[in-house]
C-alpha cells in the first residue's frame, strides 16, 4: 500500500514537471491575440473551456495575466472577471493540492530561508496571510499556490481567502482587456471606457500599499516599547546608521543600519523572527524596515513611533 502511494506520487511530480517543460516551451504562443482566436471558434463551450485552461495555467505556470486579458476581451467586463476568478481559484486549488499531497510531510521537517518564514506566517495569521500574500505580492501566483500548499492552512480557509482576495486584481485586469478589445474595435465611449480600466488598474495597484499600512497596524509608542523591553517580550531592531547609534542607543538593542537590512531582509527575518520592534532617528526608515521584513514573512513587528528623538524626549535611559 505504501509502495503503491510512492510511486503514485512519483507520477503525479513527474506529471506536473513535464507540464511545466512543456507549458516553458510553447510560452510565446501563449498571447492574448492566439486565445481570443481559438476561444471564439469554440462557440458556447468558449466559458467551461476558458476556466478549464486558466485552472490548466495555474498549475503548469503560464501567466494568469495573458488569461484575464483574454477573459476581458472575450467575455467583457462582469463574466469575464467571473470566468477568469473562477479559473484561477480552481488553478490555485489544484496546485495547493499537489504540492500538500507530495512534499508537504517532507517540508515540515525541512523547511528553511524564505519558505520557514512563509509556514511561519501561515502558522501564526492563518487565512489572514493567504489574504494579505494575495493582495500585496510577497511570491508570484503560481509559485505562491505550491508554497501554500506546503504549509498547514484548511484547505476550506485558502480556497475563500484566495478567491476573494484574487477578485480586485481580476476585475482590473479583465475591465482593462475589455477596454483594449473596444479601443481596437473604435466604438461608442472607447475613452470613457479606457479611463476606466486605468482608474481602477491605478486602485487595485495602490491597495497593496493600503494593505501593508493596515496590517502594519498601530506603531509602538516608546512608553510601550519600553514596557517590553523590561518584560523580555521583544527584540529591538536599530537600523540608524552607525554614528548615530554610537551617539545614543537603547540598552539592548540588536543594531542592522537600514541599508544593510534592505539588501538582505531575509537573513535579517531569519535570525530574528519577532516579536519585533523597529527604531531609527524619527520613524522613516524605520517603515522602511518593516516592509522589507514584512515581504520577507515577519509577522510581528512593530514600528517604534517617533523613534531615538521621542525616547529621548520621553526621558527614557540611553546607552552610549
Amino acid at each position: 500500500m505504501r509502495s503503491g502511494r510512492v510511486w503514485l506520487r512519483i507520477g503525479l511530480g513527474l506529471l506536473v514537471l513535464a507540464g511545466i517543460v512543456l507549458a516553458v516551451l510553447y510560452r510565446d504562443a501563449f498571447t492574448v491575440e492566439a486565445l481570443e482566436t481559438r476561444m471564439a471558434e469554440l462557440g458556447y463551450t468558449a466559458p467551461l473551456l476558458f476556466m478549464g485552461l486558466y485552472a490548466l495555467a495555474a498549475v503548469f505556470f503560464l501567466p494568469g495575466s495573458v488569461l484575464t486579458l483574454a477573459g476581458g476581451a472575450l467575455f467583457g467586463p462582469v463574466w469575464g472577471t467571473v470566468y477568469s476568478l473562477v479559473g484561477a481559484t480552481v488553478g490555485a486549488t489544484l496546485a495547493f493540492l499537489v504540492s500538500r499531497y507530495l512534499a508537504a510531510d517532507w517540508t515540515q521537517r525541512r523547511a528553511g530561508g524564505r519558505l520557514s518564514m512563509l509556514v511561519r506566517g501561515v502558522e501564526q495569521e492563518g487565512w489572514r496571510f493567504v489574504a494579505f500574500t494575495r493582495l500585496v505580492p510577497l511570491f508570484p501566483y503560481n509559485l505562491l499556490n505550491y508554497a501554500l500548499g506546503l504549509t498547514r492552512i484548511p484547505f476550506w480557509h485558502y480556497v475563500l481567502a484566495t478567491f476573494v482576495c484574487m477578485a480586485p486584481g481580476a476585475f482590473a485586469y479583465t475591465w482593462l482587456g475589455y477596454a483594449g478589445r473596444e479601443a481596437v474595435a473604435g466604438g461608442e465611449g472607447v475613452i470613457q471606457t479606457v479611463l476606466i480600466a486605468l482608474a481602477i488598474l491605478a486602485a487595485v495597484m495602490f491597495l497593496p500599499r493600503l494593505v501593508t499600512r493596515m496590517r502594519r497596524g498601530r506603531d509602538l509608542s516608546v512608553q510601550e516599547l519600553h514596557e517590553r523591553l523590561d518584560a523580555g517580550r521583544v527584540t529591538l531592531l536599530d537600523v540608524r546608521g552607525a554614528d548615530e547609534f554610537a551617539e545614543g542607543h537603547v540598552q539592548g538593542a540588536v543594531h542592522i543600519p537600514v541599508d544593510q537590512l534592505l539588501a538582505d531582509p531575509q537573513r535579517v527575518a531569519e535570525a530574528h523572527g519577532g516579536p519585533l520592534a523597529i527604531i531609527c532617528r524619527t520613524d522613516r526608515r524605520s517603515a522602511k524596515a518593516w516592509q522589507a521584513l514584512a515581504r520577507a514573512g515577519v509577522v510581528d513587528a512593530r514600528v517604534v513611533a517617533g523613534g531615538m528623538e521621542a525616547w529621548t524626549r520621553a526621558g527614557l535611559p540611553v546607552s552610549r
